[in-house]
């Protein structure tokens, strides 16, 4: 049985030519949860991926990894206990292209302790992925159907997806999405999605963490972050003056009705003042808190 990990930064950096990827960055990711590392383009999430896994090492702070068969924290650079029951499957592959499929398949069953064979097979054949063909005539989608098989297979104890599906089509990430929660379900451990797919992957996560330039903008419970957020729906002089305290972020009018998207904390006394007020109250999709949050101009 996989045993999940936690995993700590404190007071993580990284750098690129001086100009810092991850800045100061503090967070703890839970054991045995789905977390989603959420970011614009050149947040840092690749960079925290590669981090976690032992790919990178920081230039400031540590990433610590504990639980499981590991027992006290320890780091993951150059550490070949902890990175073996950790898998980062990457958009970019990190594969030998030039050899079949089932090579690629026949070394990560010997580099990864937990892995499932039947599992690998089972989707292999799902995703439609031959044995026989060498990984670089595969397809851009076929190649990120492996990764994803050999992510899943693995089941490492902490497994990161960084953009690895973004090469699939629609039916095949569903697909992805079905079998992860089908096989977290049969075995927990911990997962991280990194994706700007936000509204495809939302009602997956149980935890996210949101980055913005390499900053931490928050961590946070799915259920408390959308709570952070609200639609409110009436007539328009009622919406004006009950929005009038909150951080608008979005606004549609038709005719005399409005609807109004703003951020903030609802009251049970408050959600009484709307339903008086004759006004509607709806949840705010984990997108739009996201686009708000890293400043996303829609």
């Amino acid at each position: 049985m996989t045993a999940a990990l936690t995993v700590r930064t404190e007071d993580l950096s990284v750098r690129f030519a001086g100009v810092p990827a991850l800045d100061r960055l503090d967070l703890r990711l839970a054991p045995g949860k789905i977390h989603g590392l959420l970011g614009r383009n050149g947040s840092g999430k690749s960079t925290l991926a590669a981090t976690l896994a032992g790919f990178r090492r920081p230039d400031e702070g540590r990433v610590l990894i504990e639980g499981g068969d590991l027992g006290a924290a320890q780091e993951p650079y150059e550490n070949a206990v902890v990175t073996s029951r950790v898998c980062l499957i990457r958009e970019a592959g990190d594969r030998p292209d030039a050899v079949p499929v089932k090579y690629a398949v026949g070394l990560a069953a010997a580099l990864r302790p937990y892995w499932d064979a039947d599992l690998a097979g089972d989707l292999l054949d799902r995703f439609e992925v031959p044995l026989n063909k060498k990984i670089q005539k595969l397809s851009r989608g076929k190649k990120s159907a492996l990764g994803v098989v050999l992510g899943l297979a693995s089941r490492a104890p902490l497994t990161i997806f960084d953009e690895s599906y973004l090469g699939m089509d629609v039916p095949s990430r569903n697909l992805f999405y079905d079998m992860l929660l089908a096989d977290y379900a049969e075995v927990p451990r911990t997962i991280v999605l990194s994706t700007h797919l936000v509204s495809e992957v939302s009602a997956m996560l149980e935890e996210v963490v949101i980055l913005d330039q390499g900053r931490l903008v928050t961590q946070s419970p799915v259920d408390a972050l959308r709570g952070r957020g609200a639609s409110i729906v009436g007539p328009a002089a009622a919406v004006d003056e009950f929005t009038a305290g909150f951080t608008v972020l979005a606004e549609e009018r038709l005719g005399g009705t409005k609807s109004t998207t703003v951020l903030g904390d609802l009251d049970p006394a408050l959600l009484a003042q709307a339903t008086a007020a004759g006004l509607e109250i709806g949840p705010v999709g984990l997108q739009d808190l996201f686009v708000h949050l890293t400043g996303v101009k829609s």
